[in-house]
């Protein structure tokens, strides 16, 4: 545990003046999420006609939580889940509420705002789905151990490797300010120095969640991740993994959720707090 303080306390500051950090990707050093009754009955895919790929948690049978920049597109959007039967199955966004504070055109790192979205569904995923429990949104603290879940790739340019839902256990390393309040995570052997497990390309928009007795309780959204400090090359994995606290914006969460939910989205307008940047019909 005194490697543990003494990263945190003394070189996180350095570590991202000194490290590449971009939208987060696939899970390294991850497992294949084969149970199916685990986590992929929430962990969805999030895809747009442009090619771009992030990973989101369903919320409501009709509502994905995700990161916000991963909906700035002008392009169509879709959510795809796989279903107990390890079936593909996709449905169409409607309507993407970005939270008030965003800031388009910035990167997730240096924008100042909440890097968090809502999607609404056309229809619901299906039965073989069970969205997180909102009322079981809790905090961690640092030095406990985490759940990372993504569909991103599995290393730098693989993008072959993206698709397939993984998971790794990560520990906290405490918040973090840099323009805006981010929790961060990394490789519990490693602790972001060296390379090590972690989000990459394609985890943008992942949960991050702790198990309890009760089962799993969603804690964060994955914003972005960076490369470990002994990189030889630039990379956006392997490092530390930055999320968005949900405890942190929860009743936003809450009411964008109920918003969207039930509702047959055919255009971006329904009211000036829920306006579809970047999602195209």
């Amino acid at each position: 545990m005194k490697k543990l303080s003494r990263l945190v306390h003394f070189s996180l500051t350095a570590m991202f003046c000194s490290v590449l950090a971009v939208p987060a990707g696939a899970v390294v050093g991850g497992r294949v999420s084969r149970d199916p009754d685990g986590l992929r009955r929430a962990v969805v895919r999030v895809e747009n006609s442009a090619g771009e790929l992030c990973t989101g948690i369903l919320v409501r049978p009709d509502v994905v939580l995700t990161a916000a920049h991963c909906v700035v597109d002008a392009a169509a959007y879709k959510v795809v889940g796989v279903d107990r039967r390890f079936r593909a199955q996709a449905v169409g966004v409607s309507a993407a509420l970005l939270h008030p504070t965003f800031v388009q055109g910035t990167t997730p790192r240096t924008q100042p705002g909440v890097d968090l979205a809502l999607l609404g569904l056309r229809q619901p995923l299906g039965s073989s789905f069970q969205p997180i429990d909102l009322a079981g949104v809790t905090r961690i603290g640092t030095g406990e151990f985490v759940t990372l879940a993504g569909f991103g790739v599995t290393r730098e340019r693989a993008k072959g490797t993206a698709r397939v839902l993984r998971e790794t256990q990560l520990v906290a390393l405490g918040p973090v300010r840099v323009r805006n309040h981010v929790f961060v995570v990394a490789d519990p052997d490693r602790l972001a120095e060296s390379d090590g497990a972690g989000a990459c390309r394609g985890d943008s928009g992942g949960p991050l969640l702790v198990e309890t007795a009760f089962g799993p309780r969603l804690v964060g959204i994955v914003s972005w991740s960076s490369g470990a400090m002994t990189s030889r090359q630039q990379t956006a994995c392997g490092g530390l993994t930055a999320i968005t606290p949900i405890q942190d914006h929860l009743q936003w969460v809450v009411d964008g959720t109920m918003h969207l939910s039930g509702q047959n989205w055919t255009s971006a307008s329904g009211s000036s707090s829920a306006k579809g940047r970047g999602i195209s019909r």
